[in-house]
């Protein structure tokens, strides 16, 4: 009877994981097609990939390895992975290597989005905002889905973490810090290989979202309540599509 009851225990951990990881996958798709139109906007991307977005460019042109802007996030996710190490030493809890996994789909998502969104071509500044809102307000949305996953956090959020940690210095001040770092290196890559600031890169639109993501995060979560539902799901596929048919029936009742 015990060992029934541990076998069903196991069953339903390994498909709740499981079911836990499609949903941080699919917030991955969401935040990436965020990054994806900010990016698109030319307005200026936002921080994660001001870094990226410069290589990715100066591969282009000849200048670096012609990698796209997704593996060059890839690429930046694993260092900020290492740093987290070499900050924590030991105290590096092994499961935040899962983190590499994290950032790998997240490059591979946002080059999805980067062709998914080529067609989008922004001739006036009012449709730059636009497109750059947008992107922001998907930025967003994606950011509390994956918050609500509960899975380890994604590279960009841990190493301020790990330096939190580290420090004492509270996670917000940390976070500032490690942004404004970024935004500078991707200026002095621009000037490294172009000879000028890059604006398109890093303009009005990296400072927006910088500010209105955060913002729209904490507006959007209040109302998230239902992702929280769909990710305890238990064994039973049928029930589960029962059940939300069942709901939805109400909700339009």
């Amino acid at each position: 009877m015990d060992k029934g009851i541990a076998l069903r225990s196991t069953k339903e951990k390994t498909v709740m994981f499981i079911w836990q990881h499609i949903w941080l996958l699919a917030s991955l798709f969401i935040m990436t097609l965020g990054v994806a139109l900010c990016v698109r906007s030319y307005l200026g991307s936002s921080v994660i990939s001001t870094i990226p977005f410069v290589m990715s460019l100066a591969g282009a042109d000849g200048k670096a390895p012609a990698l796209t802007i997704g593996e060059y996030t890839y690429i930046m996710n694993f260092i900020l992975v290492g740093l987290q190490i070499a900050v924590l030493r030991r105290r590096f809890e092994p499961v935040q290597l899962f983190q590499l996994a994290i950032g790998f789909f997240f490059g591979f998502l946002l080059d999805v989005n980067m062709i998914l969104t080529e067609t989008i071509e922004c001739g006036s500044l009012a449709s730059k905002v636009a497109v750059q809102l947008l992107g922001c307000t998907v930025l967003a949305a994606g950011i509390s889905l994956e918050i609500r996953c509960g899975s380890v956090t994604m590279p960009g959020e841990g190493f301020p973490v790990a330096i939190s940690r580290a420090t004492g210095i509270p996670f917000s001040k940390a976070k500032i810090a490690v942004d404004i770092s970024l935004v500078a290196i991707a200026v002095i890559s621009g000037y490294a290989f172009f000879g000028r600031w890059l604006w398109n890169v890093v303009g009005i639109g990296t400072l927006l979202a910088m500010v209105l993501v955060g913002m729209l995060v904490r507006l959007i979560d209040p109302h998230m309540g239902w992702f929280s539902s769909v990710l305890c799901y238990r064994p039973g596929f049928r029930r589960y599509v029962y059940g939300l048919a069942r709901f939805i029936y109400r909700r339009h009742d």
